[in-house]
């Protein structure tokens, strides 16, 4: 009987601490290692659009966090998003060139 009330307490608490998991904001930078070093937006991490696929777990980015790309013009960006969205990250928007993102972060 221990061991039953063990195991259901033991699945409660893993069940609400997933409720509980708040989805986040994740500024990616999709340029090359090169490119992101000589400057960057603010809190971005730097994973290129060609490895995005490959990538994106190993950076702890969530199906449910909004994932916010920028590159040196949006385009890169642009193949990065589509990538994104063919694996269900929903949440996952194109905002431009670097110019642009400073811009556009800048207000968030």
């Amino acid at each position: 009987m221990k061991t039953l009330v063990a195991n259901i307490t033991l699945a409660l608490t893993m069940s609400l601490g997933a409720l509980t998991a708040q989805a986040k904001d994740v500024i990616i930078d999709v340029r090359s290692p090169q490119e992101f070093a000589a400057g960057h937006v603010e809190g971005a991490i730097n994973i290129e659009h060609t490895a995005i696929a490959q990538e994106i777990a190993k950076a702890g980015v969530g199906k449910d966090d909004t994932v916010l790309l920028y590159c040196q013009s949006g385009r890169r960006s642009g193949i990065a998003l589509e990538t994104l969205k063919g694996m269900g990250f929903s949440k996952a928007e194109n905002v431009g060139g670097i110019e642009q993102a400073r811009k556009t972060l800048a207000k968030k």
